[in-house]
């Protein structure tokens, strides 16, 4: 049974800057740890990724999935797996809310694992999920 994570961050940018980052996916590699290539497959009308190719790897966990995107402005972006090889779903989301100056992002991830891990680890690593991504996010905006 796939749980959904929440976890926000306040970025001392405009939401239209966190989102150009968070839409510049050929730069993930740069910025983003476990990220060994990302790839946009195919692009919306507006010039933004619809579809995104990942390969991760972090210690002892490795990935090559695909997921859908769809987008709300600079406000919000959701996406959703398209085919993997550890993950049977991953449903996410970063939402961006301005608080005058600066952006409080809000990402929310449900994944379900194609091999079987007990609730306690997985929630830990959702929660490290979570954790590096907006940190790493917070850092690559404000740098």
């Amino acid at each position: 049974m796939a749980d959904q994570s929440t976890q926000s961050i306040v970025i001392d940018a405009p939401a239209a800057d966190v989102m150009a980052v968070i839409a510049d996916f050929p730069s993930y590699p740069q910025w983003v740890a476990a990220a060994r290539t990302v790839e946009v497959v195919e692009s919306a009308p507006d010039g933004r990724a619809r579809r995104v190719h990942f390969v991760i790897e972090q210690s002892a966990v490795k990935d090559d999935y695909v997921l859908d995107y769809t987008w709300d402005g600079d406000s919000r972006v959701s996406w959703t797996l398209v085919q993997g090889q550890m993950q049977k779903r991953q449903d996410g989301s970063y939402t961006l809310r301005d608080t005058g100056g600066a952006t409080e992002v809000t990402y929310s991830i449900t994944i379900d694992l194609a091999i079987p891990m007990l609730g306690l680890i997985k929630r830990k690593a959702e929660k490290v999920i979570l954790d590096t991504a907006l940190k790493e996010l917070k850092k690559r905006v404000e740098g």
